[in-house]
């Protein structure tokens, strides 16, 4: 696996971090197969990952591995002390020019509906249940409740605070912005190692240049 596609390939790999089960719309429309080639890695075994691991220790992937990562509502299940250790392992597995999709709650815009005080407010309808406030602060309620720990939530983000960890980590250039259903989306890219303008990314449109 070791640096990414094979050459002269028009495949590429992306791994996808907290997969959960096999379905669609499990992974951003930006990686398509068969152009894209998923690898999917999840700490529930019941999902039938790839890999059974965490974003924390991504070590079964070899450094400069993939071409992309999409990790959607998977960095807010980790302790703010872990944050920066899961960046720079996701950053360490990029092959450098490639980029990852990381996608958590904006708790800024959260913030208002607890000011508000309508924790427990219905805000929107996944194929799961019914999503509350209190169920994206804390993680899916009724999920926890069935038994499936996994889902709580441990840490927070702000566009800021989540800016300022994946520019420790080492990532540039990124790209930040707010998505419907209270998100943030981050394309974070993993720097070329002359420090030359990032040209051939997976994500044209994102780059800042």
């Amino acid at each position: 696996m070791n640096g990414g596609s094979l050459p002269g390939s028009r495949h590429r790999t992306v791994l996808n971090i907290g997969c959960g089960p096999h379905g669609a719309g499990r992974i951003h429309s930006l990686f398509p197969p068969p152009v894209w080639r998923e690898i999917r890695v999840d700490l529930d075994r019941g999902v039938a990952p790839d890999i059974v691991g965490s974003i924390t220790d991504l070590s079964p992937l070899p450094d400069e591995s993939v071409d992309a990562v999409w990790s959607s509502h998977v960095l807010e299940h980790v302790s703010r002390h872990e944050v920066l250790r899961a960046l720079r392992e996701v950053r360490r597995v990029l092959v450098p020019g490639g980029a990852a999709v990381i996608i958590v709650p904006d708790l800024q815009r959260v913030s208002r509906f607890v000011v508000e005080d309508r924790l427990d407010e219905v805000l929107y309808t996944a194929p799961a249940g019914d999503v509350t406030v209190c169920d994206i602060i804390f993680g899916f309620g009724a999920a926890i409740a069935a038994g499936n720990e996994f889902m709580a939530h441990r840490t927070g983000f702000t566009p800021s605070v989540l800016l300022r960890d994946l520019q420790a980590a080492g990532f540039d250039p990124i790209l930040l912005r707010r998505r419907e259903m209270l998100e943030l989306e981050a394309i974070a890219h993993r720097p070329l190692p002359d420090g030359r303008p990032i040209e051939d990314s997976p994500y044209p449109a994102f780059v800042q240049k």
